[in-house]
C-alpha cells in the first residue's frame, strides 16, 4: 500500500507525524485519551528530546513521505537504554516494520555500549505485549500508574542485548 518505506533519524518537524501515529494507535484502546499539549508536549521537539538524553527518535517513512512508524531510545541507566513511541500506522501492521523499528534501535543501544533494553507498555496494549515478547522482552511483574488523562498503568519489560563475539 505504501511502496517502500525506509527508516530515518526524526527530526523535531516529525513531531505532527508521530502524534497522529499515537493518536491512532490509542484509538483502538477504550479510555485512551490522546492530549497532544497537555501530556505529550515533548513532540514539539521529538529529536532534540531524545538526542539532549543522549539517545535517538527515528521514523519509517513511506516512498511519498509519509510517516508511518516511530520509536525512539535513551539510556536510562548504566548498560540500559529505554524504548519509547513505538507506534505503527496500522495499514502497515504485521509487515516487520516494527520489528525494523525496534532493530534500530536496540543496534544504536548496543553501539553506545548498552547490554539492556527496557520498556513500559500499557496494560491495555495485548498485541504489543505478545510482540515484545516474541523480541525476547520479558516482563518481571512491575507495574506503574501514569495518573494521566487516560489513567494509564503500565508493564514494565526488559531484554539482555547479546553481543556479537569479537573477531
Amino acid at each position: 500500500m505504501f511502496g517502500d518505506i525506509h527508516i530515518r533519524p526524526a527530526s523535531d518537524a516529525d513531531g505532527d507525524a508521530v502524534g497522529w501515529l499515537t493518536a491512532r494507535s490509542w484509538a483502538d484502546y477504550p479510555g485512551c485519551y490522546y492530549d497532544r499539549h497537555g501530556e505529550l508536549a515533548e513532540l514539539d521537539r521529538i529529536a532534540s528530546c531524545y538526542e539532549e538524553k543522549g539517545g535517538q527518535a527515528w521514523v519509517a517513512v513511506a516512498d511519498e513521505g509519509r510517516v508511518v512508524g516511530s520509536i525512539a531510545a535513551a539510556p536510562a541507566a548504566a548498560g540500559v537504554w529505554e524504548i519509547f513511541k513505538m507506534y505503527v500506522d496500522p495499514r502497515c501492521r504485521r509487515a516487520g516494520l516494527a520489528s525494523r523499528l525496534l532493530a534500530a534501535a536496540e543496534a544504536r543501544a548496543l553501539v553506545a555500549g548498552a547490554d539492556g533494553m527496557q520498556l513500559w507498555t500499557d496494560t491495555r496494549f495485548e498485541t504489543a505485549h505478545r510482540f515484545y515478547e516474541g523480541k525476547g522482552y520479558v516482563a518481571d511483574g512491575r507495574t506503574r500508574a501514569l495518573y494521566d488523562l487516560s489513567n494509564s498503568i503500565e508493564y514494565f519489560y526488559a531484554k539482555r542485548l547479546n553481543r556479537a563475539p569479537a573477531s
